[in-house]
């Protein structure tokens, strides 16, 4: 029996405060994710990220909470059993969440009891970075460290230059072509801080955050700000779309200290101001619909790009529970 892994970042259990807040606290408490001492950030996630931040965010997921609930747990309940139904019974599939429900504790305890041949890990995010995949694999080797028998273990760090990944969003975004001539068409990534990128290089001479993002080399291939670049690239391409009509930016940055740049909605005013009236916009490091699409990239960030005398935005929908992205997952389980 070969055993599939599915994990997904996390979501809240319910739209509502203490909800909001349990997940905030698991989540900024990863030391990856927040990478100060253990003290300071104790202090900074409990006594003022979390207390002031979740009735806020609360109700900006109760905007984004449908029947089914969250988007992000939904969607990848569809795809568990959609990927389970097409690989059969020789494999098992199952989700996890990194924070929250369903939870990796109990989801690895369920899979140690089968007995599994071969076990195959897939962190749904498409680009790698320390805070994302580097976290998951971090709990899940912690996890089955007390395991007695282990299976061949085989580890997915990202997939966003596989075949079909950039041709499903250049399909997307065909239908929105059809409808408007766009100015320009912006990839939007969830950025991190630098300080990551700089403790990710092991070359320490080889990240200056510009030019070194132009190509995928050996040096770079780990590096979450150059995939994101490239990942862009392979869409463009797809799309048959010319130098100077597209680019990457980076969003969601929390505190003080410089994260990825260029930042998104700094980079949505100067479009509007060199012209670009009408912008067509893709979230490729997210699989699924979730908070960071729905409502920052597809309504807060519209209003902003209106506000500064935009026209039209428009957001292409993620892989979510798409027969394209269980095919893509299918390829890539039974090739891993």
């Amino acid at each position: 029996m070969i055993g599939v892994l599915l994990v997904n970042l996390g979501t809240p259990d319910a739209p509502d405060t203490g909800s909001v807040r349990r997940y905030l606290r698991e989540f900024l408490m990863d030391g990856r994710v927040i990478d100060i001492p253990y003290p300071f950030r104790f202090l900074l996630v409990n006594g003022i990220i979390a207390p002031f931040r979740a009735p806020k965010s609360a109700k900006i997921y109760q905007q984004l909470w449908e029947e089914r609930g969250s988007p992000l747990k939904f969607y990848g309940e569809d795809v568990r059993d959609e990927l389970q139904k097409s690989l059969g019974s020789e494999y098992v599939v199952k989700l996890a969440m990194r924070y929250q429900n369903p939870d990796l504790p109990s989801v690895l305890k369920e899979m140690e009891k089968m007995q599994l041949d071969k076990l195959i890990i897939i962190p749904l995010f498409p680009q790698y970075a320390s805070a994302t995949t580097g976290s998951v694999y971090e709990r899940v080797m912690e996890l089955m460290s007390s395991w007695q028998i282990m299976p061949n273990i085989s580890l997915v760090s990202y997939f966003y230059q596989r075949p079909g990944f950039a041709a499903y969003f250049a399909e997307k975004a065909k239908k929105y072509q059809a409808e408007h001539d766009f100015d320009y068409y912006l990839f939007s990534y969830h950025g991190v801080p630098e300080r990551h990128i700089r403790n990710g290089d092991i070359t320490k001479n080889t990240c200056v955050f510009g030019t070194c993002c132009e190509q995928i080399t050996g040096k770079n291939h780990g590096c979450y700000r150059a995939q994101c670049f490239e990942t862009t690239r392979l869409i463009a391409k797809e799309m048959g779309l010319k130098d100077g009509t597209f680019g990457t930016a980076f969003q969601s940055r929390l505190g003080r200290d410089p994260w990825l740049q260029p930042y998104t909605d700094e980079t949505i005013k100067k479009l509007v101001k060199e012209g670009n009236k009408k912008i067509l916009a893709f979230s490729p490091a997210f699989v699924a619909d979730c908070l960071e699409t729905t409502i920052e990239v597809g309504e807060e960030y519209k209003e902003l790009f209106e506000e500064a005398g935009g026209e039209h935005w428009q957001l292409v929908e993620s892989l979510n529970n798409s027969p394209e992205w269980v095919s893509f997952l299918k390829d890539l389980v039974q090739q891993s």
